[in-house]
């Protein structure tokens, strides 16, 4: 049985979504981060930066959401959520797409949330929300390019490339007052119809019956 350590509406919720579109059974435990259960021993053990997500596999234990992704989609390999290895091209063109979803998109959203509240006080400067600001929307018309006027990023199947990168553009556009543009139609249609998919629902379902 896979167990997956995590909270609703952290990056939890996009290896449940993974789960989901691969039709595998699993068990959700949610480590509520207010109260401290990820900072609890017992939790340290699995994952020593006391961050969530957390796989649990037989005697494999997985941290960092890209990786847990990517190894859902090689377990499940009938589901085309990775291209296999055998087609060099597109699990390169799939390592790109999730490598710059992280590296470009998602560490300029985090870099804003860290000096909004996640580091402490002392070390939050206000200054580098706007430059992760600009990081941000640079690497958003890279993104846009390169997507054109394509469905899916990577050849013509849904792959883990398209859950995690769906799941950062929300993220980029939650929080009122403080929810960011994505600055162009493709890369908005993109969202609408990543987020439309029945197992991003039923992940999200998930999530709150746990």
């Amino acid at each position: 049985m896979i167990k997956i350590y995590g909270q609703a509406g952290t990056r939890s919720t996009r290896v449940l979504w993974a789960l989901e579109e691969a039709g595998a059974h699993y068990e959700f435990i949610t480590v509520d981060l207010g109260k401290g259960d990820a900072r609890q021993e017992v939790y340290l053990k699995l994952n020593p930066g006391g961050k969530v997500p957390s796989l649990v596999h037989n005697d494999l234990v997985l941290t960092e959401s890209a990786a847990i992704c990517t190894y859902i989609g090689d377990l499940f390999p009938d589901s085309k959520l990775v291209p296999t290895t055998s087609n060099s091209s597109n699990r390169a063109r799939y390592n790109q797409a999730c490598y710059f979803a992280m590296t470009e998109l998602e560490q300029a959203l985090w870099s804003m949330a860290k000096h909004r509240f996640a580091l402490p006080k002392k070390f939050r400067i206000r200054e580098m929300i706007t430059t992760a600001t600009y990081e941000y929307e640079k690497a958003l018309d890279v993104f846009s390019l390169r997507l054109g006027d394509r469905q899916f990023l990577v050849g013509d199947d849904f792959t883990c490339a398209d859950i995690i990168t769906a799941s950062i553009l929300k993220w980029a556009t939650q929080g009122g007052k403080r929810a960011l543009s994505l600055r162009h139609e493709n890369v908005e249609r993109y969202l609408d119809e990543m987020l439309a998919r029945d197992a991003f629902v039923q992940a999200l379902n998930r999530e709150q019956k746990s």
